[in-house]
């Protein structure tokens, strides 16, 4: 007998992308109607999964280009660890360490999209200049008050991460898991109002998986993306190899490459536009079964 359902009811329904979605900046275009993949580049000295940390600058070239062989439609390069408890980095110290890597992507990569990972508007204003073609805050605009007007100023596309705390006191306070649904819309709704206010249009948001939030209250939160997202905005998420997934299953980093693979699985039936990974090549086969099962059970509905 076959089984009475369909794929939207498995997939979640903003799983479905609106055909004109799209991002478009400095004559890049980037389509979202298919999932995307967006490759992280730590030139950190204390990124938490080790192996992703970047020494030296032949090293980001060569990881760079794997990345995009592998499949990744945009890379995201962060100078600064956010991980719990990770310590102050300067603001001169975060551009010294930044703008001759993102150079040097931007000359060697002249079509990909490269998103830089900042919570400051003056980094951030700096990338734009140099050639980002994407700001990613894990702050939403919470840390610095003059982030959302330069985004809006540039009209440049902007992940607006929900956070509570800061990297230094996030595992100190965090959100329950019958509360977590509730405050990152309300987060959303309050900061995407603003950004709509300031003339900014090109958002893409993330629930801040393990940025203060208690373990259940972060598995919560892949049940609630239709409703931290009412206007449909593309939805990243970012899993790949954190603790979430660790103490479940009671391992390391370099171990979690299976259960950020399964997470990814259930982010994209729950409508997930992007995933932020390590791991590009495991994304990419992840997204293809995925859209492989969605035909299946598509054709089987007609």
């Amino acid at each position: 007998m076959r089984t009475a359902f369909s794929f939207r009811q498995i997939a979640g329904k903003n799983s479905e992308f609106l055909p004109d979605q799209r991002l478009v900046f400095k004559g890049k275009t980037l389509e979202l109607d298919q999932p995307k993949i967006m490759g992280i580049l730590n030139i950190t000295p204390d990124s938490f999964y080790q192996n992703s940390r970047i020494q030296h600058l032949d090293q980001l070239l060569n990881q760079a280009n794997q990345m995009l062989e592998e499949g990744a439609h945009c890379l995201d390069l962060g100078a600064v660890s956010t991980r719990p408890g990770s310590g102050f980095v300067s603001l001169q110290e975060e551009a010294d360490r930044l703008l001759e890597p993102l150079e040097l992507l931007r000359n060697n990569f002249p079509d990909t999209w490269i998103s830089v990972d900042t919570y400051r508007s003056q980094i951030a204003k700096q990338a734009i200049e140099n050639g980002a073609s994407m700001i990613n805050d894990i702050s939403g605009g919470t840390f610095d008050e003059n982030m959302l007007p330069v985004v809006a100023k540039n009209n440049v596309p902007y992940v607006l991460m929900h956070i509570l705390g800061t990297p230094e006191t996030m595992h100190k306070q965090t959100l329950e898991a019958n509360e977590v649904i509730t405050k990152v819309k309300d987060f959303f709704a309050i900061q995407v109002d603003k950004l709509l206010s300031l003339g900014a249009s090109q958002i893409i948001l993330d629930p801040g998986f393990g940025f203060g939030k208690t373990l259940a209250a972060n598995y919560k939160l892949f049940t609630g993306f239709e409703t931290i997202n009412p206007r449909n905005f593309p939805l990243l998420t970012g899993v790949s190899r954190k603790s979430m997934i660790r103490k479940v299953l009671n391992i390391e980093p370099e171990n979690a490459i299976n259960g950020t693979t399964i997470l990814h699985t259930w982010a994209l039936q729950q409508g997930a536009t992007f995933l932020r990974v390590h791991d590009v090549n495991a994304a990419a086969e992840c997204i293809k079964l995925w859209q492989y099962m969605k035909g299946v059970i598509q054709e089987e509905n007609d």
